[in-house]
């Protein structure tokens, strides 16, 4: 007799687990679809082609149901390379959790073709376009040749570098001995005067 209540006991606390670790389970699929739905919308305008990749849940994580999932992006997160989104939820019970996911953006970028010196001018020959996960390149990063083309850059760098926007220097709009005529207009006035610039 004691026997059959511990084995009916057993399947009754097996039972229960099984129903919670299902619900869990189901909990856990909608929060992780809600966030890999929310990372898609923000990360529409991205250039190139965006992957996704929303890390599963722990099937022991227990929320309480919810009916108003509210994914975020937490302050100081940006939605790009390794990073976490927010889900909250508004109703019935207010918790909080914190789901790891992977961005990353393919889209080309621009390189240099063969090493260059510091101050040297770029051309459309001296830059090449490559395609890979902007996520692991540094910030900046110029995306087109026409980019860079016209300006020089500050430091010299080697062949087959990726090139970012601090890395160049756009000509200078007033030349050195240049005439240079300054015209300050306000309501009923002007004022102007005319230099030679950088002397």
């Amino acid at each position: 007799m004691l026997m059959t209540t511990t084995k009916q006991s057993f399947h009754m606390a097996a039972a229960a687990l099984m129903t919670l670790l299902s619900s869990n389970l189901a909990a856990n699929e909608t929060i992780t679809a809600a966030v890999d739905q929310y990372v898609r919308a923000q990360t529409r305008g991205l250039p190139g082609r965006v992957d996704v990749t929303v890390a599963a849940l722990d099937p022991r994580t227990q929320v309480s149901s919810c009916t108003a999932l509210d994914p975020f992006t937490p302050p100081g997160n940006r939605l790009w390379g390794k990073t976490m989104v927010g889900v909250r939820c508004l109703a019935p019970a207010a918790w909080t959790i914190y789901v790891p996911v992977q961005v990353r953006v393919y889209a080309p970028y621009v390189v240099t073709n063969r090493p260059i010196s510091a101050g040297q001018l770029l051309s459309a020959t001296d830059l090449d376009s490559r395609e890979g996960d902007l996520t692991t390149l540094p910030t900046g990063i110029i995306t087109a040749p026409g980019q860079g083309v016209g300006k020089t850059l500050r430091n010299s760098v080697g062949g087959g570098q990726p090139l970012r926007a601090d890395m160049l220097l756009s000509p200078p709009v007033i030349q050195q001995g240049q005439d240079v005529r300054l015209i300050y207009k306000g309501t009923g006035f002007a004022v102007s005067t005319s230099k030679i610039c950088c002397q």
